[in-house]
């Protein structure tokens, strides 16, 4: 038995500490908020993220040093914008070394840092090439409720991604491992951006067709940017790839298609957001991909039209109506041709 701290009591968090429970550890839960962890372990739900019942082998920490108390791995599913943060806790308490594992897909907005270069900065005593990220097409609703779910773990270092498989794989949630770090954390992170334009489409009426060109070209676009940074262009075609951006993009359980639904249907960013009550990862990651598209020279129509409508008010019809116009070109120009630069 393994004794796990998950760091971050939010829907994804909770989930995943069901998954541990189950696999038979010793799982801490740590919210930065008193009350909820003392809620969690009096009534044993988290009734403002899932509406489960929560394994009383997991025990709900507020105290950020009692969680980490003799664990051998540590689970940071926080935000994006706590990644720092809590890290910088972690660094201060932890006197031994443990295996470290992520589970936010995100990029930082000016740094252009993935969550794994975050950690790697703000924890000097740990090794880039030790950390692992976790990614796939998982609602944690999903999670939660037993339903079959599969994801992969990667790491510079693959045994450290097998000691990550080995944590989690059970028979309702089966776990791929993958040297590729860089290419499953664009994959988790960039597929939000699609998810907003998924939810947009929406709620501008316009149906499936529309959902499943801007699915297709989303995924050209995440391609061709995390092949210009270095990713393996076959990563973009698994789980965290192509697995993830379906199911952000078709399911009413994403916080990123629900806050693209609403911006579809006429509501201000500030409001969505309000509405929302959690996190919209996708929002910053807009910001941060409209970046890296300019830094790289990457073009990324969808996403520059996105940002348009995020940040700087344009109407909806009006963007769908400039991407429907760009000049004609072919279509297997993207990723066959990524393909073929780096197999040929």
């Amino acid at each position: 038995m393994n004794k796990i701290a998950v760091l971050g009591a939010g829907s994804w968090g909770t989930a995943l500490s069901i998954v541990l429970a189950d696999n038979g550890h010793d799982v801490r839960l740590w919210s930065h908020r008193k009350e909820q962890a003392e809620d969690i372990n009096r009534t044993h739900k988290n009734e403002k993220y899932l509406d489960v019942a929560i394994p009383e082998q997991i025990t709900a920490f507020y105290e950020l040093e009692q969680a980490l108390n003799d664990v051998n791995a540590v689970i940071v599913v926080v935000p994006t914008k706590a990644i720092r943060e809590v890290c910088q806790q972690l660094n201060q308490i932890l006197t031994n070394k443990v295996t470290v594992i992520h589970a936010t897909k995100g990029i930082e907005p000016d740094s252009l840092k993935r969550v794994s270069e975050m950690i790697d900065e703000e924890m000097p005593g740990y090794d880039y090439e030790d950390i692992v990220v976790l990614s796939g097409p998982s609602h944690a609703e999903e999670v939660a409720l037993r339903h079959p779910t599969t994801v992969t773990v990667a790491s510079v270092n693959l045994e450290k991604a097998k000691i990550a498989q080995n944590l989690f794989n059970s028979d309702t949630f089966r776990v791929y491992t993958s040297s590729d770090l860089l290419g499953i954390e664009l994959g988790g992170a960039l597929k939000n951006i699609i998810a907003l334009g998924a939810g947009i489409s929406d709620g501008l009426g316009y149906g499936d067709n529309a959902k499943a060109a801007l699915i297709t070209r989303g995924l050209a676009e995440i391609a061709r940017l995390g092949t210009s940074l270095g990713a393996n262009p076959l990563s973009f075609l698994g789980l965290s790839g192509v697995g993830d951006l379906i199911v952000t993009c078709t399911s009413v359980h994403s916080r990123n298609w629900r806050a693209g639904n609403l911006l579809g249907k006429g509501n201000k960013l500030d409001d969505v957001l309000d509405e929302m009550g959690m996190v919209v990862e996708g929002v910053r990651t807009v910001q941060a991909a409209y970046q890296f598209a300019k830094e790289q020279v990457v073009e990324m129509p969808i996403t520059t039209g996105i940002y348009q409508i995020l940040f700087e008010d344009k109407d909806p019809r009006k963007v769908v109506e400039q991407l429907m116009t760009r000049d004609k070109r072919e279509e297997m120009d993207d990723i066959a041709s990524l393909l073929n630069e780096r197999y040929s």
